[in-house]
């Protein structure tokens, strides 16, 4: 490798570091907080848990109801990992029957910013992403029933 070059998971020939960290480097490092972060709040639990978060107190048994699919221990998990982190405050109110309430915290607040913009991203570019699904499947089913036909000759 040459002098000036770093190795990067899509590069691993090494890509030219005129000075500037190598944007990738954090995702070669099992125990780089960037990664653990990204981990966290890309899952799809926690996405889901943070968009409805945003704008008011939920308490988890209405989350449980809206997030289709989710377990309750799933729940539990994702609301105490998103706690942890910061992002969401947790309030027990101390009635019969117990009652607990989950909002975002400000600094959850400005992840569901970063959220909203990769949402609107996607509804504007949906179009554009199903297109080169279809084109990429019809190219890789041509080539399979091309490889069918030489086998069979």
């Amino acid at each position: 490798m040459e002098v000036g070059t770093s190795k990067s998971p899509s590069n691993p020939e090494g890509t030219v570091n005129h000075g500037d960290p190598d944007p990738f480097q954090w995702d070669t490092r099992e125990d780089c907080q960037v990664r653990q972060i990204l981990d966290r709040v890309a899952d799809k639990w926690s996405l889901l848990v943070i968009a409805l978060l945003d704008g008011r107190c939920w308490r988890f048994t209405e989350l449980r109801r809206e997030i289709d699919g989710i377990s309750q221990r799933m729940l539990t998990v994702t609301l105490r990992q998103l706690e942890r982190d910061g992002l969401v405050k947790r309030t027990v109110h101390p009635v019969v029957p117990p009652r607990v309430d989950y909002e975002l915290t400000p600094l959850g607040r400005t992840l569901h910013t970063t959220i909203r913009s990769l949402v609107m991203w996607t509804e504007e570019h949906q179009g554009e992403i199903a297109a080169a699904r279809e084109a990429y499947d019809a190219a890789r089913d041509a080539e399979a029933a091309e490889r069918e036909a030489e086998a069979a000759r």
